[in-house]
């Protein structure tokens, strides 16, 4: 052998196979802590320059100084970019984001969409819209900008890779509620649906969309925020001696972001929270500080102890009864992005999750009922956020029937001032449907004037399923959004507070026994002879927001407040993509507001899908 033959055979004995990821560039959101920081790494130890991004600062530095380390160890090449002060729902920042790596790295292959947070964990009727609206606008609205604005680096073989959650994949007829999570249950939904919809939309452009439902992970978030909370939120609405509801809330408030500090920090916690509630029940005494002192110590171990059982009952639901390690849907993350998996599973949800989750069937296709249609001397609001004319003939000719049975009284809601002629003859207001104080207040105005209100019916319309998502502006996309999950929750929770007893909200208990009716009619399946699969998936997004929306509540207010009011969602139309019936659709409205399927389990309805 010569001494080059000698040296060629030594450089390839040397040599190391290159990194699976490596000339990769992947962004991942929420990637400060938790699952996105695993994720990272997993990419950074193959190969990959990563960028980080989140709205706190220090995470992102401490993660950044663990990259390197990782990228020093592999033998990578790879780079590290922050974006620190970044949050997901903020058009401006995420705008000014993909402009800056669009200028320092020319493209992107991998998109990770991972930003989260665990939005309120309360019953929807005690729930705060403000909050409610902040986690859609991470969890739903936070995906789809970074996926839209992603697609100026994104290039053909890009994938975008969409973390959900188990407790929202479904089926035409089963949804899992996830109890004291409104908000998060109607946003991931919508995230399923819309991650399929992207797969249709982007094939063109060779880029693969894939969600994964990974199950319970073990994380800080979970251990210290979910579940506590909602040990709390069982407290607050069951009850605990010697505190009212209200103060069990204040107390919890105050006592939950103690949870992991030290014992002493723990012990002046609750001294404040004793003297606190002591000053609002006018008895500053020592004695009465140091008998809440034990009580809200009491409370915090019960607290623990309900948090604890509701893991175990989730880890019993596993079949080998342990949650991810998040190293573990790291690997998964990954795996999705191996060239041939992707191109197989695109368009797909993945459900990792191994949760064995059995829940009642809650979906139906007839109402049929042999029970008669009572709704004389009913009061009856039904309001409109549509202005398109079969949904505006749809509410005249409803209220013109309420009127042949006399009901006490119908009166009608709208947010579009062109919509009032069309109610002439009838009760009706111009009303921002999306403001919470106006809709209380008219709420509030009509039982006064009028007496209880009996049932509520929201008629959301539906929208344009030939305009792709991804040609939407931020606004239009908002819009949306507001329409057809801020607006609904809004609607359904003020309308629940309206039924039940006063301060029901603050004092849970009030709920038992109460009784009313809400009613949503969501946008249509598409209509037409031969509909693609974009359209298809378009159409699913925000129905897919609106089901495990009303599953939630339906199980909160029947399950845990015990009350006799239903949420029910109309979905029409049909698979054939034949016109709604109209005429069935309003008997169906009639049978729910009346009462007769009460008893049923059903609460989401494809009227038109039933045969006749």
């Amino acid at each position: 052998m010569n001494t080059c033959q000698w040296l060629i055979r030594m450089q390839y004995q040397n040599a190391k196979p290159p990194l699976k990821f490596s000339d990769k560039i992947v962004v991942i959101t929420g990637s400060g802590t938790g699952i996105g920081q695993a994720i990272a790494k997993k990419f950074a130890l193959n190969g990959a320059s990563i960028i980080i991004m989140g709205r706190r600062k220090e995470p992102l530095d401490e993660t950044s100084q663990i990259l390197e380390g990782v990228i020093s160890s592999a033998g990578s090449s790879g780079k590290i970019r922050a974006f620190p002060g970044v949050d997901v729902s903020d058009e401006v920042e995420v705008n000014e984001m993909f402009k800056t790596i669009k200028q320092e790295f020319g493209k992107v292959d991998i998109i990770v969409n991972n930003a989260g947070v665990s939005g309120p964990v309360k019953i929807f009727t005690n729930a705060n819209f403000k909050e409610f609206k902040d986690c859609v606008a991470i969890h739903l609205t936070g995906t789809f900008w970074t996926s839209i604005q992603g697609l100026q680096v994104l290039e053909p073989g890009g994938e975008i890779i969409t973390i959900t959650t188990f407790f929202t994949e479904e089926n035409r007829y089963d949804q899992r509620p996830y109890r004291f999570r409104t908000p998060y249950t109607a946003a991931q939904g919508a995230k399923n649906r819309l991650a399929e919809a992207l797969a249709w939309e982007l094939v063109e452009k060779g880029i693969r969309s894939v969600a994964i439902n990974p199950g319970p992970v073990h994380s800080d978030r979970i251990y210290r925020t979910v579940y506590p909370k909602a040990a709390a939120e069982f407290l607050r609405i069951g009850g605990y001696p010697d505190l009212s509801s209200i103060e069990i809330e204040k107390a919890a408030v105050k006592l939950l972001p103690l949870l992991g500090e030290s014992d002493n920090i723990i012990s002046n916690g609750i001294k404040e929270i004793a003297t606190e509630i002591a000053k609002s029940n006018n008895n500053e005494s020592t004695i009465e500080i140091e008998r809440l002192y034990k009580i809200i110590s009491a409370m915090l171990v019960k607290i623990k102890e309900i948090a604890e059982k509701i893991q175990n009952n989730t880890a019993k639901m596993i079949v080998d009864g342990e949650f991810l390690a998040q190293d573990e849907v790291a690997d998964m993350v990954l795996n999705l992005c191996d060239v041939k998996i992707s191109r197989l599973i695109n368009g797909k949800v993945i459900p990792n999750d191994r949760i064995f989750y059995p829940v009642k069937p809650v979906a139906g296709t007839s109402l049929e009922t042999s029970t008669p249609m009572e709704v004389k001397d009913q009061v009856i609001v039904i309001t409109i956020s549509s202005s398109a004319k079969k949904d505006v003939d749809c509410v005249r000719q409803m209220a013109a029937i309420l009127d042949s049975k006399s009901v006490k009284q119908t009166i009608i809601l709208t947010s579009s001032k062109s919509n009032l002629p069309h109610f002439e003859g009838f009760h009706s207001h111009l009303i921002d449907l999306s403001s919470e104080e106006s809709i209380r207040k008219i709420f509030n105005v009509i039982i006064t004037k009028f007496g209880d209100i009996d049932a509520v019916v929201h008629f959301t319309g539906s929208y344009d399923y030939n305009l792709p998502l991804s040609s939407l502006t931020r606004q239009q996309w908002d819009l949306l959004v507001d329409n057809f999950v801020n607006t609904p929750g809004l609607i359904t929770r003020e309308a629940v507070n309206a039924m039940a007893p006063t301060g029901a909200a603050e004092e849970p208990i009030k709920f038992k026994g109460s009784k009313g009716i809400v009613v949503i009619v969501g946008p249509d399946s598409p209509i037409g002879k031969k509909i693609s699969g974009a359209i298809r998936a378009r159409s699913e997004v925000f129905r897919g927001a609106l089901r495990p929306y009303t599953a939630t509540v339906n199980q909160e207010l029947a399950d845990v407040l015990g009350s006799n009011i239903r949420l029910y969602l109309i979905l029409a139309g049909n698979i054939e993509g034949s016109n709604p019936n109209n005429d069935k659709l309003q008997k169906s409205i009639l049978q729910l507001i009346s009462g007769s399927a009460l008893k049923r389990n059903e609460t989401v309805f494809y009227i038109d899908e039933a045969r006749d």
